[in-house]
This record gives structure tokens, C-alpha cells and sequence, in this order.
């Protein structure tokens, strides 16, 4: 019998638990670079890219290569038990490309909550404090510690009881919903005065943009009021840079665009190309916080995500995948800009780079979650697949392979007006 996507997801549900959520009922039979085919001959416009984590599109010849050569050396030898190059090769090259003039170490891991909660025992560790401030809307991971992180309950942490404590939540800037630079710094001079003095907190932990949050972006100025109340405090500022890392807003990390530089720096997502890999960049004294033995994994760091990853860094320079992200990004707004001008129901467009993202308002202006649902499903069935986010629900985002043609942008985005149009 030939399996169909309605199939597929009869035998999903009897074997996978409901918690495991899947956006769109559809299983893929193959994918290039920024076109998925599902079981049944269906193509798709991939503008999820993974969630952000196909930067360099599905199967780049390079990084394919890369992986087919390693798995002809070796697969795994845990790299705290017998060490191998491509790990060291890794960490040089992403020592290289964090931003901070200062000695820098790297960890690797495998996911990009093991690389958050890394950052959170090592910034413990190095100032020999609890407490962690985090932002409203902020997306950290599923482990019980990035859970406490995580600005969003539903669905995250939904029927799970309360996480972990010591952990602290200020309000990100939002101007659309009425929070200005100045209300998310007074958030957290709040919680100074009612929850935690700043001698018992470790390290603010913030997104450049917001992924699930809705793609807020901080501003250099914010950045830098961050950075400055850190260093008064003695805190450590740690740059979560799971989904703005690896080229997506237009520099390799979010932040060099931002004035400022952060002591640890997290990555994970497109950094390998769709191989598993994370890690934890940082100011070498605070990286060497914790004794041999107390960082590490099995798989973290495993060598064919490696291989992925240093293939990945060759090919942003190959095709200068930087300044396409850029180009990208201002293609991707003018559109929806334009779009915005004639639809009074995106309220907002905004994004850095190719990390793009327009929110959508009822008509007495107020977020509106159903029509976001409804413009993903009505595009799935145009042939794009679409994203949303946001504290609403309301949001939807666009991370389409940087490799993507323009031609394939185009068709995506008339898709997406199409879908409004009709909607």
C-alpha cells in the first residue's frame, strides 16, 4: 500500500505522543535547498526552513560532501573520551566569528536548550550566583531550566507545574503593545527592588530578536542600557543566538550589529546545516569557570555535525551568504511593506536581515490569531509553508533558505498575497 500524508499521520498518532505538536499534516519524501516534496508528489516553498535552521537550504551539496567524507573516518568517539579535530576546528572558527575583542573558548553540545542551560551553570559557576533574568516572549528551550526561562507558557510548559526558581522575568520592548525601552529596563530595576538583589543574579539572558516572541528586535540602544546595567551589577550578559546565529539577520551573530558584545554567546540551528549541533561561545576566564568534567555529552559535539558545521562556515564565504541575507531581508520587507499599505490587517512589519515578520490585527485593532492560522493553512494549500509565533499567536514569520532563488521568493510571496486577498 502506498502511504499518503493522511496515512502517515494515523500511524503518527497511535505511536507519538500529542505533546510532540507538528505544524503542518504533511510528511516529507525529499527536499533541495528551498523546496520540500511530501509522500504524495506535493511541492512546497519551504519558508519555515526548520525553524530556522536551513540557512544554507536542504542537502547543500557542500555539507552533504563534508558529512559523507567524516563518515567514511569515524561517527563517534565521545569527545571527552578520545578528541578529534573537527571539534577543535569548530571551536577556533566560532571563537573567531563571536563578537568581543577578548580570549574566547567554546562548548559543544547538541541542542540549542543544552547550549542556554550550559550558559546559565557556567555563568553560575563564574560569579558564584542563582539568579537568571529573563524577558517576557523569550524562547530558551524545553529543559526544565530553559522552561523557567522561556516568556510563554502555553504551550511550553503548559500542565507541567512550576519550573525551577532564582529565575526572573523582565519585559521586552514591544511598541506596538505599548512597551517602550525605557518600561523593560524599569521591569527589570523592579525586580532589583521586589525579587532579588543584583548580587545574587548570575546573568541577564536575552534574545537580539525575539523567535517565538514575534520577532521583536532589540535596538542597539536597548542593547547597550543592557550592557551597562550588567556591568554595573556584575552580571553576565549572555546573547541567546539559537535562531539569529549563522548569518540569518545579515552578520554571523545577531549582536555585532548591536554596539555591544555579550560574555557567553549560545548557538545552535542553521549553524550546522541541519546536523545537530550547539554550543556555547564565551570570554575564556568565564568559560574555564567549571573543573574538568562538569561540561560535556555523549553526543555533544559529535564529529559528522562538526564536519556539517566547519562546511557550512565555507559555504557563508563561498556565496556570500551575508550579504544575501541582507539583499534577502530588504527584499522580503519592501514586499510587505507595500502589502502593509493596502491591508490595514498587518499592523506591523519588522525584522533584521533575512529574519522577517509581519503581525496581524482584527479590524477594531486587536491581535488576531485566527487569521494567522488561517493564512498557514490556506498557503500550505498554494504549495508554501509558513510559520507562526509570537505571544499571540498572531505573527507570522518568514525563514526561508538564504539559498533560495529570487524566483522562488517571489512565488512565495504572492502566495502570501493571494492567501490574504482572499482571506
Amino acid at each position: 500500500m502506498t502511504e499518503n500524508n493522511a496515512s502517515m499521520m494515523l500511524r503518527r498518532e497511535r505511536a507519538v505522543p500529542r505533546g510532540v505538536g507538528q505544524i503542518h499534516p504533511v510528511f516529507i519524501k525529499r527536499a533541495d535547498n528551498a523546496v520540500i516534496c511530501d509522500v504524495e508528489g506535493n511541492l512546497f516553498i519551504d519558508f519555515a526552513g526548520g525553524i530556522a535552521v536551513l540557512n544554507t537550504g536542504h542537502r547543500h551539496p557542500k555539507v552533504i560532501e563534508a558529512v559523507k567524507r567524516q563518515l567514511d573516518l569515524y561517527t563517534h568517539t565521545c569527545f571527552q573520551v578520545v578528541a578529534y579535530e573537527p571539534y577543535v576546528a569548530l571551536c577556533e572558527k566560532i571563537n573567531s566569528l563571536v563578537p568581543g575583542d577578548f580570549p574566547k573558548k567554546t562548548l559543544l553540545v547538541t541542542t540549542g536548550s543544552e547550549a542556554v542551560e550550559n550558559a546559565v551553570k557556567i555563568a553560575r559557576a563564574a560569579t558564584g550566583r542563582a539568579g537568571v533574568i529573563a524577558f517576557a516572549g523569550g524562547y530558551h528551550g524545553r529543559t526544565m531550566m530553559t522552561l523557567a526561562m522561556t516568556g510563554k507558557v502555553m504551550p511550553y510548559s503548559s500542565g507541567m507545574g512550576l519550573m525551577p526558581g532564582n529565575v526572573f522575568r523582565a519585559r521586552f520592548p514591544d511598541a506596538l503593545h505599548g512597551v517602550s525601552e525605557d518600561d523593560a529596563i524599569a521591569s527589570i530595576e523592579q525586580i532589583f527592588k521586589t525579587d532579588a538583589e543584583p548580587r545574587d543574579i548570575a546573568a541577564l539572558v536575552v534574545e537580539p530578536v525575539q523567535g517565538e516572541g514575534g520577532f521583536r528586535v532589540a535596538s542597539p540602544q536597548f542593547m547597550q542600557r543592557l550592557r551597562a546595567l550588567c556591568d554595573l551589577h556584575g552580571i553576565l550578559l549572555i546573547a541567546d543566538e539559537v535562531q539569529t546565529g549563522a548569518g540569518r539577520t545579515g552578520s554571523f551573530f545577531a549582536m555585532e550589529q548591536m554596539g555591544v558584545t555579550a560574555d557567553l554567546t549560545t548557538f545552535a540551528k542553521s549553524v550546522a546545516g541541519g546536523f545537530p549541533l550547539a554550543g556555547v561561545c564565551g570570554r575564556a576566564e568565564v568559560m574555564d569557570a567549571i573543573a574538568p568534567g562538569g561540561l560535556g555529552g555523549t553526543y555533544a559535539g559529535n564529529p559528522v555535525s562538526c564536519a556539517a558545521a566547519l562546511a557550512v562556515l565555507e559555504v557563508f564565504e563561498e556565496e556570500n551568504l551575508l550579504t544575501r541575507a541582507r539583499t534577502l531581508g530588504d527584499m522580503l520587507m519592501e514586499r510587505l511593506q507595500t502589502l502593509a499599505e493596502k491591508d490595514a490587517r498587518i499592523a506591523e512589519v519588522r525584522g533584521l536581515g533575512a529574519m522577517v515578520a509581519f503581525e496581524l490585527f482584527t479590524a477594531d485593532g486587536h491581535p488576531d490569531p485566527e487569521l494567522a492560522s488561517r493564512l498557514v493553512i490556506s498557503a500550505r494549500e498554494r504549495g508554501l509553508l509558513l510559520l507562526s509565533c509570537g505571544q499571540y499567536a498572531n505573527v507570522i514569520r518568514i525563514l526561508v533558505p538564504l539559498t533560495a532563488s529570487d524566483v522562488e521568493v517571489d512565488e512565495g510571496m504572492k502566495i502570501i498575497e493571494a492567501c490574504l486577498a482572499e482571506l
